[in-house]
């Protein structure tokens, strides 16, 4: 029947009992199963950890907008890493630094979650938000 038509006969489910066969153009089949596959990919959504460097000298201006470069990452789905850098005779103004990094998670608040508080390792705090979902 298949070669009456100009088709193939093409093993749908082997895995069944009888085994699925269908009377269709082979080519086609396997077109329309990488297209699956390429839609399912395009669905599925990586959450990335995205960075933002702070110091903490941070004028209030530059710290806003850094803020407003992590709500545009919270909206994407991203999740936000906050790492604020000492150097030298900044360690001394650790609570400062404690400070500004309240002052973004009070901001962010009602876009996202606090997934780890700030927390200081060695010369660096850091803190990570996640978006709401």
């Amino acid at each position: 029947m298949a070669r009456e038509r100009d088709l193939d006969l093409v093993e749908v489910s082997p895995n069944t009992e009888p085994p699925v066969c269908r009377i269709m153009d082979y080519g086609k089949f396997l077109y329309e199963q990488k297209r699956k596959v390429k839609l399912a990919h395009k669905k599925q959504h990586v959450v990335v950890l995205k960075e933002i460097r702070l110091r903490p000298k941070i004028d209030v201006h530059d710290l806003n907008i850094k803020v407003s470069h992590a709500e545009k990452f919270l909206e994407k789905g991203n999740k936000v890493q906050f790492t604020m850098l000492f150097r030298g005779r900044e360690m001394m103004h650790v609570d400062h630094a404690y400070e500004i990094m309240n002052q973004v998670k009070e901001t962010l608040e009602g876009k996202s979650k606090i997934e780890r508080a700030s927390k200081m390792l060695g010369r660096r705090m850091t803190m990570i938000l996640a978006p709401l979902k």
